[in-house]
């Protein structure tokens, strides 16, 4: 080992430890057992409390996504998925009714119950609102004042919901109107009026303190029935037009312009051919009257004790009569009272895509067939029948053949393999790899290495076999002369005491250094010069 050096011994330490952790990193990742994911979507302290829950049951778990994700044993992820559940794991980061099961409740005071009956409520509506298909992540804030003693006005309660959407989907006004209510049956004296919503992009969804009949309430609400008349209209359109041209060949798209302006008529017909009397009256009046003609007037009859005129005056008599008939005739009358609410049609158009025929020739490439343009006419037709097309009121009916795109063909699974599936190949395909990796690194390394660290040994014992023979030859020349006996000329038996070459077995063995010391110490002289010797050669 010492003919290799320090330089070389340390050059194949550092290559020994290299390949001990090399070979100590492979066989743990083929030890590893094959991962499969648990949970996604996690809460950061949903994450932590299973990974410590997986820990604790005595199975390797990872945690990966920034937290979000918990990994396990493939062959333990559904066991690992049912013991979860079975304690309540995944809360979804909040806290429910558990609270009272991990606080003492002989020692807490009654603001700190008010606030934990808070803070479970909040977390229950949560839980339940997130077990929509549509929401990701729900979280519920709940303002509960409570009366003052001896106070007359009492606060009504109120609340705020933030909801995470998933996919970018969005609730429409009815399920809004749920999620309201919901939380309104939950709280005491909550009325849903009193609950604003938010999406997690700050869209309001409901606005809180306004109810049915405030603007924007009732503009939200006819925007829905717009919106709900063009979806029925186009499913219609598409359900007729699929029973002739196939499924998924027909897109449609209607457009509604409504008028939603709540209108109240109200009119009295009157039909002058249906009179009917329906009362009578009739007066009679007769009247006589008599006139007489008197005496002129003169001077004697002007005198004081004058004696009238005698002899009759002349009368006059009349009579007149009159009759007076009143008839009173009913005339029939019809008083109608129209009142619209749900909107008025005023116009709709309807935007219709056909796909064409679609089919393979004889070398199994795929052709397209424009329709024909009768088809076309009896579907436009079909259409404008269902809608109930009124040329009057300005509605539009276009239908239009083309071809469809063709769907995005993703890369179908790896086929089973003796039972193995797509992840199992991957993991034996990645023993593999690294199984050859550690065979070419033995074979391409470490078998050079060692074979020229034991080709340089012997090369070793070689030289020092040649040191002490010089040596022992220089220094019987220099002590006795030309007389001196050679080295071959000793005892067998002296000669093997000063070094024995057969039994080296890739070292030098201390006793024949301890020689060369021993002749080095008792002539220092003759050892000087043959350093001395050594170093001209080597120069």
């Amino acid at each position: 080992m010492r003919g290799l050096g320090p330089v070389r011994l340390a050059m194949m330490g550092g290559m020994m430890m290299a390949m001990l952790g090399f070979f100590i990193f492979l066989l743990t990742k083929l030890g590893q057992p094959n991962m499969a994911l648990l949970f996604a979507d996690l809460d950061r302290t949903d994450s932590n409390t299973i990974a410590a829950e997986v820990g604790r049951l005595g199975y390797p778990v990872e945690i990966r996504d920034q937290g979000t994700a918990v990994w396990v044993p493939a062959d333990k992820a559904l066991e690992l998925r049912l013991q979860m559940a079975d304690r309540g794991l995944p809360v979804g980061g909040k806290v429910g009714f558990e609270i009272f099961d991990e606080t003492d409740s002989l020692g807490t005071t009654d603001f700190l119950q008010n606030v934990n009956l808070r803070r479970a409520l909040e977390g229950e509506l949560g839980r339940t609102i997130q077990s929509m298909d549509i929401v990701h992540r729900a979280r519920v804030h709940l303002v509960m004042p409570r009366r003052q003693l001896f106070s007359r006005e009492e606060q009504q309660p109120s609340a705020s919901v933030v909801l995470a959407m998933r996919s970018n989907k969005r609730l429409d006004h009815e399920q809004v109107s749920a999620v309201q209510n919901l939380v309104a049956s939950a709280v005491p004296n909550l009325k849903p009026g009193r609950i604003t919503i938010i999406d997690d992009k700050g869209k309001l969804l409901s606005p809180g303190f306004e109810d049915d009949s405030s603007p924007n309430t009732v503009a939200a609400k006819n925007e829905e029935r717009r919106r709900g008349f063009e979806a029925r209209m186009a499913r219609t359109i598409e359900e007729l037009i699929e029973k002739t041209v196939g499924f998924g060949n027909v897109r449609a798209e209607v457009n509604a312009d409504m008028d939603f302006d709540r209108v109240s008529t109200t009119e009295e017909i009157y039909n002058p051919d249906g009179q009917v009397v329906r009362s009578t009256q009739t007066v009679e009046r007769a009247a006589r009257n008599q006139e007489s003609e008197g005496d002129p007037v003169t001077v004697g009859t002007n005198l004081p004790d004058a004696a009238p005129g005698g002899g009759d005056a002349a009368r006059a008599q009349s009579d007149e009569t009159s009759t007076e008939e009143t008839v009173n005739f009913e005339i029939s009358k019809k008083t109608v009272s129209h009142v619209r609410t749900d909107g008025e049609i005023k116009r709709v158009t309807v935007a219709v895509l056909v796909n064409g025929i679609q089919g393979k020739d004889e070398e199994g490439n795929q052709t397209y067939t424009p329709r024909p343009t009768e088809q076309m006419e009896l579907l436009a037709t079909l259409v404008r029948s269902t809608i109930g097309f009124d040329a009057d009121r300005g509605d539009s009916v276009e239908v239009v053949n083309m071809e469809f795109a063709s769907p995005v063909r993703f890369e179908e699974p790896l086929e089973l393999f003796f039972g193995l599936g797509k992840n199992d190949l991957l993991r034996l395909a990645e023993i593999l790899v690294l199984s050859i990796l550690g065979i070419l690194v033995i074979l391409l390394v470490v078998r050079p290495l060692v074979s020229r660290a034991f080709e340089s040994i012997p090369s070793a014992h070689e030289a020092a076999g040649r040191l002490l023979a010089d040596t022992s030859s220089q220094a019987s020349g220099l002590l006795g002369g030309p007389s001196a006996p050679a080295p071959a000329e000793m005892e067998e038996e002296q000669f093997e005491e000063l070094i024995d070459i057969d039994r080296v077995e890739g070292r030098v063995k201390a006793s024949s250094v301890k020689k060369v010391g021993e002749i080095v110490e008792k002539h220092p002289e003759e050892a000087l010069s043959i350093i001395r010797a050594w170093m001209y050669q080597e120069a």
